[in-house]
């Protein structure tokens, strides 16, 4: 059982799921339910700092590697275009409601890439992403619950 609720926490650190798929995985599993939303939600949180930690001091060495610099683009180019009007506009709000979108390519990995390319100030930027990360967390996790009942 222990052994599910750390496969929880890992998809929701994980840039291919976050709190989306971890959240549904430990219901499904029969989990507790509110212990399963608070334990992915957290994970979900950290990784801000993670990636803050990554792009301000790992990021400028990794570089150097074309392969690397090539993807970087990539995702920068796609940050940009998917959050960068929303965010510019509409600031705090903007990215707390691009990382509360519960769909692909938005999320706490995008809005930390979004703060880290906008040079939005961090305190405010975790704050918004913290929200934004609660409510996706809670739109999946009342979803899950409605689906497991058949009311969905």
């Amino acid at each position: 059982m222990i052994i599910d609720y750390i496969i929880a926490m890992l998809w929701s650190i994980s840039p291919f799921g976050e709190a989306k798929v971890g959240i549904p995985f430990g219901m499904l599993r029969g989990l507790n339910i509110y212990l399963v939303f608070v334990l992915c939600f957290t994970a979900n949180v950290l990784v801000f700092p993670l990636m803050m930690f990554f792009l301000d001091k790992i990021n400028h060495y990794f570089l150097r590697w074309n392969f690397y610099k090539k993807s970087a683009i990539y995702v920068a180019r796609k940050a940009k275009i998917g959050s960068g009007d929303k965010i510019k506009k509409y600031g705090f709000w903007g990215l707390i409601f691009f990382v509360m979108l519960p769909v692909p390519g938005t999320g706490v990995y995008a809005g930390s890439i979004a703060t880290y390319l906008f040079k939005i100030e961090k305190k405010k930027a975790f704050l918004a992403n913290t929200i934004g990360i609660f409510f996706s967390s809670l739109i999946i996790w009342v979803t899950t619950i409605l689906t497991m009942k058949g009311i969905s």
